[in-house]
């Protein structure tokens, strides 16, 4: 499902998404010449960073979001960065066939219910050899956060605007995650739930978060109410987890790190 995103509005409250990736991408063993698919680029701030570590590779970055990918493109520009290129397209639909030595993705895949078209295209997509590392939130991600939504959302308020809602999130568990990656063909070399603390600078920029990473949730609600409902939330987590003495918000969330190879 594709939401609408405010691109410029995420790149100013994903510092917390950003500093994971960097830690992911420090992990992934990158080779100059590696050629690397960065899978739900977003606002295409980490597959840059990508491409001035593989000079002599090649990224393409790919998003659901056509918001997220001009946003992108008019921030890296081929004038800039020469061996980067954006597209539109789903993780769940991809078209590509052994071309990649390298499929990496952060914070990006739990936004996908059902990973076993996601896996198998991942495996089209490497070359015999080819490995991927890919970081989404798992089974207990953020589950104060989500608590938050939950009291809220039965409030009589906010009722009405949730009757039959379902999650889309896909928050999955490890054992699961080995199976379906060996039903793509694909060998899992590393498969964990970590937890991880996501802190935030205040709590303007908690609700900022709130506002640009939830829109399962906050999508709900009109556009005219939906910073009421969100202020509601920041209140309702605030409540049970007060800020730090400096001012800053903490969340924690559960990763599920995926390392396999083709």
């Amino acid at each position: 499902m594709s939401y609408a995103w405010n691109a410029a509005d995420y790149a100013r409250h994903s510092a917390g998404q950003q500093k994971w990736a960097l830690e992911l991408l420090d992990e992934s063993d990158l080779a100059a010449d590696d050629v690397v698919l960065d899978l739900g680029c977003g606002d295409g701030k980490i597959t840059a960073e990508i491409a001035r570590r593989v000079p002599r590779g090649r990224v393409v970055g790919v998003d659901l979001s056509a918001d997220m990918i001009r946003h992108a493109r008019e921030a890296y520009p081929p004038a800039t960065v020469p061996n980067l290129q954006f597209f539109e397209g789903s993780a769940s639909a991809l078209e590509f066939d052994r071309e990649f030595t390298l499929v990496f993705s952060s914070a990006a895949l739990h936004w996908i219910r059902d990973h076993g078209p996601v896996l198998a295209g991942i495996h089209r997509a490497l070359q015999p050899g080819g490995r991927c590392v890919m970081q989404m939130g798992g089974f207990g991600n953020f589950a104060t956060v989500l608590a938050s939504f939950e009291h809220v959302m039965a409030k009589p308020r906010w009722r009405d605007a949730f009757l039959g809602f379902e999650s889309t999130y896909g928050f999955h568990h490890s054992d699961h995650y080995r199976r379906w990656l060996a039903d793509a063909g694909l060998i899992p070399t590393r498969v964990e739930l970590i937890p991880k603390d996501m802190p935030h600078a205040s709590r303007d920029a908690f609700t900022g978060w709130l506002r640009t990473a939830w829109h399962p949730y906050t999508s709900k609600v009109g556009e005219a109410h939906r910073n009421e409902f969100i202020d509601e939330i920041v209140a309702r987590h605030l409540a049970s987890h007060p800020p730090e003495p400096d001012g800053s918000v903490h969340a924690t969330g559960i990763r599920l790190q995926v390392h396999a190879s083709k």
